[in-house]
């Protein structure tokens, strides 16, 4: 996609009525990355930025908070503060491996369940993620209460199944390593290094290096019976 007819997207996603720009570091055991998250206003839903390429959305993604701002800059947006939210999703991805055994990490997967929900939505492939129901209404009711000690088996089952279906989305989906450049597409799970030394921005076995950000604030869903759950509270 050429240079205009990318920023043109970007601005058609971003200005549509939307909310607040922010960028967002995420940090897995294969793909790392920081995206830019848009913060959904009155009833609309919050999403992570995907832009039209060929006959696909692609997620551009950075190595650092610093490079996200200059490219949502240079389109004539700014995200709303200087730093990022951190989701440390390789806590999840361990215990994934062995949840019988292994510690929940309540506070990484309440924030990678509002993050695998926005992704999708922004990649308009909801579908890539289970159904979700009553157990996944009470389950979440218990994560953010603290209270996950209760869940019961269906519960645990349901948060099991789309944690493992969100780290599948997150870790395969398309995205765009370096905006508005022709070799910059990503398709799935390749490894396009970044410029620090053995380093990963998009698979193999980095996190994202450089750039500071802060905590914009503690994980909040705003209304458990539509299934509106932002990555950051307003």
């Amino acid at each position: 996609m050429a240079e205009i007819e990318m920023a043109d997207a970007f601005a058609a996603v971003c200005r549509g009525g939307r909310g607040s720009l922010y960028a967002y570091r995420v940090r897995g055991l294969g793909r790392g990355a920081v995206v830019l998250w848009i913060g959904g206003e009155g009833d609309e839903h919050d999403q992570v930025l995907a832009l039209p390429a060929a006959d696909r959305l692609q997620v551009p993604v950075f190595t650092t908070v610093r490079q996200a701002r200059v490219y949502a800059s240079r389109r004539g947006l700014r995200p709303a503060t200087s730093g990022a939210g951190t989701l440390e999703l390789a806590r999840v991805e361990h215990w994934l491996k062995a949840p019988a055994r292994r510690r929940l990490p309540s506070g990484p997967v309440l924030e990678a369940w509002n993050f695998f929900e926005d992704l999708a939505r922004g990649l308009g492939e909801a579908h890539r993620l289970p159904q979700q129901g009553a157990a996944h209404n009470s389950a979440y009711e218990k994560l953010f209460e603290g209270d996950c000690a209760t869940w019961t088996p269906v519960e645990q089952r349901a948060v099991l199944e789309l944690m493992t279906a969100g780290v599948e989305l997150w870790s395969s989906c398309p995205v765009i390593v370096k905006p508005c450049s022709p070799t910059a597409s990503d398709s799935g799970r390749g490894a396009p290094s970044s410029s620090r030394a053995g380093v990963s921005l998009c698979g193999g076995g980095g996190g994202v290096v450089g750039g500071g950000w802060s905590r914009l604030g503690p994980v909040k869903r705003l209304d458990i019976g539509r299934g509106d759950r932002g990555c950051f509270a307003r």
